[in-house]
């Protein structure tokens, strides 16, 4: 048979497909062999571009795929020894389509039963590439597949070459290999020893001596397959060492692996297993090498299946059945074979961790400090039986802390050393050589209240008082699994043993009252929450310090006058402690009253009081243990007496006064008044003015009282004095006052008219007196009343007479009238005309027409009518009764300007002429082609009342804008004043 030894460079690869119909690829450097059973060379296609040929070297023959260039000449640098570079790295391959090669008609078979046999075709993928040479130059270099067809020999141990000068000659097997060395020009001495060297495969570049003798011949062994040695020779004789022949490298062909190491476990799971193993000793690193990795479950009756194949040293064997044993073996394989499989191991898979137990449940009663819980089985033990179950507890419902309370194989237990009244949560999972299980579900657990413990004795807070002290207690140290709801505090008097509850209630301190002052207590505390009270405490002594007086009897009064009262009252219990004062209170009202003796006497006498007035009194007692509440107050009320001296006595006013008596003048007449004094229990019934020198009067119960008779705007010393009497007697004089008269009234001003019209009359007067008239049957209206000494009187008739009188008034009260006096109003203008309306008639001429007004009570009106031409004055144009005038000679030019007045024509009195109406101008006719007469006539008409208008609505635009420009200099003053001023 004919062997193909296909030789895939460095960086490339060789697809061969084979007859199951896969694909298998070898990647370079790799030797792969195939043989033709035919024994004959099977054609080799290339692509296009590129050409074949068939070397023969040392009686091996082989095949180059190279490029079509004339420069190429193949020599003896094989890829055999010195393989071709790998492609540039920054150059991307070319991988040709598999239609570019057709295949081959020929079928090949592998060798050595380490390569399946071949379908009738090949694919081979070659990669272009730029290699740089020693001048730094790119040159393209085709990294081709190379086919190399040798014979060998029928042993197949050894191959061997002849080199010249001192190149070694190598024959080559798979891990022996044979170096003859052909002997050079020894230079007239005789070569006595050689020096061979080698890499010994490592590809460093550092060679170790192998060899050294006078053979020519060294058989080299213990090599690797599928690897790289280098060799290089050096000759000794008398003359010394030669220099190291040129290297030779050789290539050592591929050959079955040797069977692995069995299989190791590295980890272990439930449902996989992790498996390493190493690779056969004599394989080199660089060697590709791939393994079967095969797996016989026990018991499932198929035997060994694979279950990985790939170059890895580990595989991880997934879906697999839990507490399972399996059996594993592995085998090597590369191009050249498969190995034997390594020894059979076997491996279980762990047991899954089971499954929850069930809720754990509650055997009995729940107590209040303990509880039994059972539980289930898991439904699910994973594949290993339960070891232990484990149970764990936590106190409250937030779950956040749990404690172990039991571990162990039982399935209930009893826990123990609870608090009660609180809640809890238990749960159980079990353990098994699987793992842990998942928790189970948790159950609340609430144990039951029991009443508190025994409560410290109560302690006394502060010093005791003596009829009351002050308690204050802590909680309890158990409160039974309850919060402490209430505490109930008892007490025990000093001469019984019998206690009564004193507090109840949700507070540590409490007071306790109405005890005996100097006595001794016992005082015991317990406290209760839901379930109830607990026990009482033990006994706590108070003893209670003396106390203040009890309350005295009511004070007795006795008056000695009315203005004299004596008070006496009796000393009450001391409670332990003597009396050392008395504090006795008096006042007019019971809630007013105030400390007015304070002293050890049991009596005190009051002075100057008020007679029929009602007091009252109370006393206390004060010892040094502290004050005694007081007594009763006690209602004394002074005897009747004489009444008070009068007070605020003032001048009465004539407003005052209801009804004055007749000829009553404040200048000649006093009024007084005074407030009525206290009667003192008995009813007043006069009173007494004392006038000095004149005779007192004496007048009934009143306040009030007029002396007349007197000098106007007179100061009077008078020792006037009153006194109030009742049944009793004469109470004491007032104080002396002093009182005047007020002046006499004034005179009337004389009046004077000062300005007149017809609708009006401005009156005067002054400060002299004038002569006062006497009364007259002529009815007058009150116009002003004020201080000024102008009036204007207006809303009047014209030519009309008015009468006229005028009175001054003070303090002393109105004077008289003045004598009458007579001012007559004039007659009124007429009332001013509207604007006159002008028509233009022609050039030279206009139409003046105005308003009508109606004739004055009887009087006639006549109307002027005035005309200024530019800037001139004003000219009559005419006067007369007319409403219209016809003016001519106008010049066409110029401006006109109209007005109108009114005249009233008195049938008495000279004429009265009005105001002038508005002026109204004619403006001059523009020189305009006439249409016609009628239409010239009316657009001169409305041309001037059209000018008229725009003359009006100017003037108002004018007023208007003024206006506008006053309203914006105000704003923007005030804005000024803000922003500058305020601000």
């Amino acid at each position: 048979h004919l062997v193909i030894l296909v030789q895939v460079n460095p960086g490339e690869a060789f697809t061969i497909r084979r007859e199951d119909g896969q694909f298998q690829c070898i990647t370079g450097p790799a030797q792969v062999p195939m043989m033709s059973p035919n024994g004959s060379v099977p054609p080799i296609y290339v692509p296009p571009g590129y050409v074949s040929q068939i070397i023969e070297e040392n009686g091996v023959r082989r095949v180059l795929v190279l490029p079509q260039q004339p420069e190429f000449h193949p020599g003896g640098h094989s890829p055999l020894h010195h393989p071709p570079p790998p492609p540039h790295a920054h150059l991307p391959a070319f991988i040709p389509h598999p239609a570019m090669m057709p295949p081959p008609p020929h079928l090949y078979t592998g060798m050595a039963g380490g390569v399946s046999d071949m379908s009738s075709q090949y694919i081979s993928q070659y990669h272009p590439a730029h290699i740089y040479s020693e001048q730094g130059e790119l040159e393209p270099v085709v990294m081709c597949v190379c086919v190399f067809f040798f014979f060998l020999r029928c042993s197949g141990e050894e191959l061997s070459a002849t080199l010249e000068d001192l190149r070694p000659a190598t024959d080559y097997h798979v891990r022996v290999c044979m170096v003859y060395v052909q002997a050079p020009c020894d230079n007239g001495s005789k070569i006595q020893n050689y020096i061979l060297q080698w890499d010994e495969g490592k590809g460093t570049g550092i060679y170790e001596q192998c060899y050294y003798g006078p053979q020519k011949q060294y058989r080299v062994t213990k090599l690797s397959p599928a690897s790289r040695y280098s060799f290089r020779l050096a000759a000794k004789n008398d003359m010394g060492v030669s220099e190291f022949s040129e290297v030779v490298d050789l290539f050592t062909s591929c050959s079955v692996p040797l069977p692995p190491f069995p299989p190791e476990l590295e980890m272990t799971g439930v449902t996989w297993l992790c498996l390493k193993w190493q690779r056969p000793s004599s394989s080199p690193k660089e060697d590709d090498i791939y393994y079967i990795l095969e797996m016989e479950e026990e018991g499932s009756g198929y035997g060994f299946q694979p279950s990985y194949d790939g170059d890895e040293l580990s595989c991880t064997v997934r879906n697999l059945h839990r507490s399972t044993k399996y059996r594993f073996r592995v085998a090597a394989y590369n191009s050249e074979g498969k190995s034997n499989p390594s020894q059979v191991v076997e491996f279980i898979t762990n047991p899954d961790r089971p499954s929850s137990p069930c809720r754990p449940v509650i055997r009995g009663r729940v107590l209040p400090n303990s509880f039994k819980m059972a539980w289930e089985p898991p439904k699910d033990n994973g594949g290993a039986d339960v070891t232990k179950y484990v149970m764990e507890l936590s106190e409250g419902l937030s779950g956040l802390s749990w404690e172990l309370v039991y571990s162990g194989p039982a399935m209930e237990h009893v826990c123990e050393g609870l608090k009660p009244g609180c809640s809890y949560q238990t749960r159980v999972y079990c353990m098994s050589e699987g793992g842990q299980s998942p928790l189970s579900e948790t159950l609340q657990v609430q144990t039951p209240a029991v009443p508190p413990g025994p409560c410290q004795p109560p302690r006394l807070v502060g010093k005791p008082k003596a009829r009351e002290v002050q308690l204050r207690w802590g909680p309890p140290q158990v409160d039974g699994g309850s919060p402490v709801s209430c505490y109930s505090v008892e007490v025990s008097g000093p001469q019984s043993e019998e206690s009564r509850e004193v507090y109840q209630g949700p507070e540590l301190d409490c007071s306790v009252g109405g005890l005996m002052p100097g006595k001794t207590y016992s005082f015991r505390l317990k406290a209760a929450n839901k379930a109830g009270f607990g026990p009482l405490s033990e006994r706590c002594e108070v003893t209670t310090g003396p106390g203040a007086p009890e309350q005295c009897k009511a004070p007795s009064t006795t008056c000695k006058s009315p203005s004299c009262v004596v008070i006496s009252w009796e000393a009450p219990p001391c409670n332990g402690a003597p009396v050392t004062e008395f504090r006795l209170e008096w006042g007019a009202a019971e809630g007013s009253m105030q400390v007015c003796y304070s002293g050890p006497g049991l009596s005190h006498e009051m002075k100057g009081l008020l007679p029929a007035t009602n007091y009252f009194c109370r006393v206390q007692a004060v010892n040094v243990a502290g004050v005694g509440p007081f007594s009763e107050a006690v209602l004394c009320q002074t005897p009747c007496s004489v009444p008070a001296a009068v007070s605020n006595i003032y001048a009465l006013k004539e407003s005052e006064l209801s009804r004055p008596p007749p000829l009553y003048s404040p200048s000649t007449c006093l009024g007084i008044c005074w407030d009525p004094p206290c009667d003192h229990g008995s009813e007043i019934t006069s009173y007494l003015i004392d006038l000095g020198e004149r005779q007192p009067i004496v007048i009934g119960p009143v306040t009030k009282h007029i002396i007349q008779n007197l000098q106007p705007d007179t100061s009077y010393r008078l020792a006037i004095r009153i006194q109030a009497l009742n049944s009793l007697g004469a109470g004491p004089f007032s104080h002396t006052f002093k009182l005047k008269t007020k002046p006499l009234p004034p005179q009337p001003p004389r009046l004077e008219c000062t300005a007149f019209s017809h609708q009006t009359l401005r009156l005067k007067w002054g400060d002299g007196p004038a002569k006062a008239a006497t009364s007259d049957a002529l009815q007058f209206l009150s116009l002003y009343k004020g201080p000024c000494h102008t009036h204007k009187v207006q809303r009047l008739n014209e030519s009309t007479s008015y009468m006229f009188r005028i009175q001054a008034f003070n303090e002393a009260g109105e004077g008289p009238f003045s004598n009458v006096y007579t001012f007559t109003t004039p007659r009124s203008p007429p009332a001013p005309v509207k604007a006159p309306k002008v028509e233009r008639l022609d050039d030279n001429s206009c139409e003046v027409t105005w308003e009508v007004l109606p004739p004055m009570k009887g009087d006639p009106i006549t109307y002027t009518l005035q005309y200024m031409m530019g800037n001139s004055e004003f000219k009559q144009a005419y006067k007369g009764s007319a409403t219209s005038f016809h003016v001519q000679n106008l010049q066409p030019s110029s401006d006109y300007r109209f007005r109108v007045c009114a005249i009233r024509h008195c049938q008495d009195a000279p004429e009265l002429s009005g105001p002038y109406s508005p002026t109204v101008t004619l403006s001059p006719q523009r020189n305009e082609v006439a249409v016609g007469g009628g239409a010239a006539g009316s657009g001169s008409r409305a041309g001037t009342e059209s000018s008229r208008a725009r003359r009006s609505l100017t003037d108002e635009q004018c007023a208007f804008l003024l206006l506008m420009v006053f309203a914006v200099i105000a704003i923007l003053i005030a804005f000024v004043i803000q922003y500058f001023v305020i601000k």
